[in-house]
């Protein structure tokens, strides 16, 4: 199914990636509502100017993906783009829906592991941890926040990867195989945000 998405990401870094999403939306693409290289350059805009411009962008979107890039944390604009995908905003009559967020994870330096490394845990399983000092705290406050958890195994507590946190975080690898699957679970959280214990501001 076809939603609405703005795609947030780290022009400098997150370009070419945030192209290759756009381009396998494929039909999809056409309610891509973020930045695109015929967008008029807001470089030299004030800042109020700017964040109405992503107001009126995010605002009729159902879905963020935030391209995760080593140095998103530099970035002028990503958390607040989160924030306000967060929130319930009511124009006119209407109020828009919480956006579903999705965090897909650039390949860097041939893999993952500069967020999210594999290590040995105590009982001789590996399991892979994030490193959070990349993220913005909205990213990982929002993360392991399913209310109540939906354990996969309730001796080790562990919840499934998609539907235990709000924003989930996938490999590009692996959401390039199947976009759709990733989108939709984002946007299926969306429509039952009372499981999820929400963190909306910066």
């Amino acid at each position: 199914m076809a939603y609405k998405t703005f795609i947030s990401y780290k022009y400098s870094e997150a370009k070419n990636l945030r192209d290759r999403i756009v381009k396998v939306l494929g039909k999809d693409a056409t309610y891509y509502q973020g930045e695109t290289s015929e967008s008029p350059d807001m470089s030299d805009r004030t800042t109020e100017y700017i964040k109405n411009k992503l107001k009126d962008m995010i605002y009729s979107t159902s879905v963020t993906i935030i391209v995760i890039s080593p140095n998103i944390k530099s970035s002028n604009w990503i958390d607040w783009e989160i924030e306000y995908a967060l929130k319930q905003i009511k124009r006119n009559d209407r109020t828009s829906g919480t956006n579903g967020i999705l965090g897909v994870v650039m390949e860097y330096n041939g893999g993952y592991s500069w967020l999210r490394p594999s290590v040995i845990n105590s009982d001789g399983h590996s399991s892979i941890q994030t490193r959070n000092t990349y993220l913005y705290d909205i990213i990982h406050k929002n993360r392991f926040n399913q209310d109540p958890p939906e354990y996969n195994c309730e001796i080790c507590e562990n919840v499934d990867v998609l539907t235990g946190s709000y924003i989930s975080l996938v490999n590009e690898v692996d959401f390039f195989k199947n976009p759709n699957k990733y989108i939709d679970n984002a946007y299926n959280k969306s429509k039952k945000i009372y499981n999820y214990r929400l963190v909306r501001k910066i």
